[in-house]
């Protein structure tokens, strides 16, 4: 292993990646506020479709003055934790460190680049079902592959650099799947189309992806979803082909019964990543002069549904 890390968000997301990180053997640092006491008793616990695991000792942290300077600071928080970066990521990086991205949404990059300088962020789209079920407890169901790139101020494909090479062959060698793009927008807008459709729907008609595919009304709906969200993308400069839209939908057919991260957050009453996932899009959508009315309606709801939630 190349890198040391550090984890900021160890939930479902970065929990398990972090601990995938350490059992292949590199050196990796999480931070850890409500869960810090059960982790330090019991370590950071796995159960995965690969094989379960449990990492008897972590290097394990309630504060980031706490923590070593690293190499790799990987973002895992749920978006609406965001305002806290400033107060994050500075005393984690060394001086020609990396921050790594792996939220859902639109412009999550472009905010850590402001803390932290643009030349040192770098951008990862989880395709992955994996549940946090306790106290530094994931549940990991399905798929694991990242897509990662480079990030650029003006979001013009950063290419495929060293860094992102030494990265990814970090990854590769905890058995994580690594597609390398060119073009880390495009790859942002990919992994919408299935974010926009799928969680929002899944907290508006309380349902897994399964009950929804099973429904041939709401199967039709997630698709014209879709093609709202490919119409931004296009608009945005990043048009993406229709077979990738049937593709994905083929893909969440064959996927385990899941509850997406946005209904569970609903049903624990936390705040939904709204704005990340719904809102930055519709602003993208309204400067390109376009109507995405289903895209719409699904924000407004949302926006209501988690308003009476908390």
């Amino acid at each position: 292993m190349q890198h040391s890390y550090a984890i900021v968000g160890t939930g479902a997301i970065g929990g398990y990646y972090g601990a995938c990180l350490q059992q292949a053997g590199a050196e990796v640092h999480f931070l850890l506020r409500s869960d810090y006491d059960v982790v330090q008793r019991q370590g950071l616990r796995v159960d995965s479709v690969d094989g379960d695991f449990v990492l008897p000792q972590v290097n394990a942290y309630r504060d980031v003055m706490e923590m070593p300077l690293c190499d790799v600071v990987i973002l895992a928080l749920k978006t609406t934790q965001n305002h806290l970066l400033e107060k994050l990521l500075p005393p984690l990086l060394k001086d020609n460190g990396v921050v790594l991205v792996l939220q859902n949404g639109l412009g999550m990059e472009d905010l850590a680049a402001a803390i932290a300088g643009p030349q040192r962020v770098m951008g990862g789209l989880c395709f992955i079902c994996s549940n946090k079920v306790g106290p530094g407890h994931i549940r990991h169901l399905d798929y694991k592959a990242i897509a990662l790139g480079e990030y650029t101020p003006d979001h013009t494909p950063g290419g495929l650099t060293p860094r992102l090479e030494a990265i990814a062959t970090d990854f590769e060698a905890a058995n994580i799947p690594i597609r390398r793009t060119a073009d880390l927008l495009l790859a942002r807008w990919q992994k919408l189309l299935w974010n926009i459709p799928f969680n929002g729907l899944s907290v508006v008609l309380r349902a897994t992806t399964q009950e929804m595919m099973a429904d041939a009304a709401v199967r039709q709906l997630a698709l014209e979803i879709m093609e709202e969200v490919g119409a931004i993308a296009a608009a945005s400069g990043r048009p993406i082909a229709p077979t990738y839209l049937h593709d994905l939908i083929d893909h969440t057919d064959q996927m385990k019964p899941y509850l997406t991260s946005m209904r569970l957050d609903y049903d624990a009453r936390r705040p939904l990543e709204l704005d990340a996932i719904f809102n930055n899009p519709l602003q993208a959508a309204a400067q390109a002069g376009i109507t995405v009315p289903r895209i719409d309606m699904l924000y407004r709801q949302l926006v209501f549904l988690d308003a009476q939630n908390r």
